[in-house]
């Protein structure tokens, strides 16, 4: 189910039978058809194990079911939308922005100290991000927020990315994350750039990156 991009803050999504959608409760702007809005208690899919799951690990947010045939406009708090199409790859983010998802995709969440051990779990701390974040799944479109405009840069062989991590967004493909560090004798006397603390993404993938260091 694809977004189409209405401007930098608004999508639009065609809903059709037999096809849902979730998006984040309230996030409705206008929609033309035949469509309804029902609260999703289980935060998503996965049924009740999985919501539990989500909820123990602080990555539920009030979502709701979108179903029905016609076309719906989301958008949320004016923040800037980016739209990002799976193909059978997973993404990582956190649960907090995510507008809508099309209903297809796998839905789960991932202990972040799993990717790079004692520092995942550190990061986690740093970036104000928790110790989980979301996974999304399979074959479909996600439509995430940020502050400000947002710029996908690719991860490749020879092409390690190094981002901010409260301007860290999301990431997608076979990437590796890790925490690194440049606190040097500067940084512990208060006299230091103020980028002692890195996220290192390598592997085969993309970052998304804000144009803030603000959360949402």
């Amino acid at each position: 189910m694809p977004f189409r991009e209405i401007n930098s803050k608004m999508v639009e999504a065609t809903v059709a039978p037999g096809r849902r959608m979730f998006s984040q409760r309230g996030a409705m702007l206008a929609y033309r058809g035949e469509v309804t809005f029902t609260p999703n208690t289980a935060g998503g899919q996965g049924g009740l194990m999985s919501m539990i799951g989500r909820r123990v690990a602080g990555e539920a947010t009030p979502l709701m079911t979108v179903e029905g045939s016609g076309t719906v406009m989301f958008g949320h708090g004016g923040h800037h939308i980016q739209v990002i199409d799976l193909s059978g790859d997973t993404l990582y983010v956190e649960a907090d922005r995510l507008l809508a998802f099309d209903g297809s995709l796998e839905q789960g969440t991932m202990f972040m100290g799993a990717q790079g051990g004692v520092m995942g779990m550190v990061r986690g701390q740093v970036s104000g991000q928790g110790l989980f974040t979301t996974t999304l799944k399979g074959h479909g479109s996600v439509a995430v927020m940020a502050h400000g405009g947002i710029i996908e840069l690719p991860i490749g062989q020879g092409r390690t990315v190094h981002v901010d991590p409260q301007a860290y967004v999301a990431h997608h493909g076979e990437v590796r994350n890790k925490l690194s560090t440049a606190v040097g004798w500067r940084d512990m006397v208060g006299r230091g750039s103020g980028e002692a603390f890195q996220l290192e993404l390598s592997g085969n993938g993309a970052v998304y990156v804000q144009a803030s260091e603000e959360k949402l």
